[in-house]
């Protein structure tokens, strides 16, 4: 398939303003060089490296023009729907109407921040902020912190932060630990073959274990005014509140119907797929070599189409 020709690519961002454009100062990835590339485009560079943010902006970038692929940016997918019964969809964006065999949904699994109800509730004499906003230590000012949510997120919040605050993380469960050089095989959520409960996505670090300068809590079920209210029936009055409470993915704009998928990728919608999204895919299928699978599952489905 030609680029600007064959397919197009939009996204709602300004220009070249990936996600990756706003993750926190010091993060990296939890998949090194090597398990961060798509095949046939190595990530430059060190490949037992765990790449930053701005790496990957440009790594993407340079991918893009390889491919001579030019985004369309500032453009935003709003609705699609099928044209009566026929292999017809009419995507409408921000900039108008498309109608198009194949529309394809690669907005991510986390894409929309998950704010809990009750932090509505929460006056502290520092900030609330969710992960997505967080920047660095000195955006908060001196005193406790509260960082809620227990995944990969929560966690390295926790340890950056405990070198300037006193920090208190506060989990629904404790997540085991994994190296990181699993991340590529271990991400996402595992079924128990045997109790068949849902077990979260480990924590991957070089560490086997939170530090201990972090105290833990249990879940937090209420707060107001000054005060956090936990599982365990503990209180606690923190300056500032983290909110790594996850994301939902990028889907809003998809039809109700879509979501009775046949296969993977696919969707009830004739000529509808999504990309990168573990709900409607497999495990792992928000990390780089998962999307890439589904790319290429997608790209096979849409040439075989009658």
């Amino acid at each position: 398939m030609e680029p600007q020709k064959d397919f197009a690519v939009i996204d709602a961002a300004p220009e070249g303003q990936r996600s990756w454009a706003n993750r926190w100062h010091s993060m990296v990835l939890l998949s090194d060089a090597r398990r961060s590339a798509l095949p046939q485009f190595p990530f430059p560079g060190e490949q037992s490296r765990y790449p930053r943010p701005d790496e990957m902006l440009d790594y993407l970038a340079s991918v893009e023009a390889e491919l001579g692929v030019r985004t369309v940016w500032g453009v935003r997918a709003q609705k699609v729907t099928q044209i009566g019964a026929g292999f017809t969809l009419q995507l409408s964006t921000s900039s108008g109407d498309i109608q198009t065999r194949n529309v394809v949904c690669a907005t991510g699994a986390a894409t929309v921040p998950q704010v809990p109800e009750w932090s509505q509730a929460l006056t502290v004499p520092g900030i609330v902020l969710h992960s997505s906003e967080y920047q660095y230590p000195a955006q908060l000012p001196p005193g406790s912190v509260l960082v809620v949510g227990g995944g990969n997120s929560g966690v390295r919040l926790a340890e950056e932060l405990r070198g300037s605050h006193d920090v208190t993380l506060s989990s629904r469960t404790r997540r085991r630990y994994r190296a990181r050089e699993h991340y590529a095989s271990a991400a996402g959520s595992t079924l128990s073959w045997l109790s068949r409960v849902r077990r979260p996505e480990p924590v991957f670090s070089d560490q086997a274990h939170l530090s201990p300068e972090i105290t833990r809590a249990s879940a937090v079920v209420g707060a107001g005014g000054a005060t956090v209210t936990f599982a365990d029936g503990s209180q606690m009055q923190p300056v500032s509140v983290i909110l790594a409470t996850g994301y939902a993915p990028g889907v809003s704009w998809l039809p109700e119907q879509h979501s009775g998928r046949p296969l993977r990728t696919k969707t009830s919608v004739p000529g509808l797929f999504v990309a990168g999204i573990p709900s409607h895919s497999l495990r792992g299928a928000d990390t780089i070599p998962g999307a890439w699978r589904d790319a290429l599952t997608i790209a096979h489905q849409i040439t075989d189409r009658p």
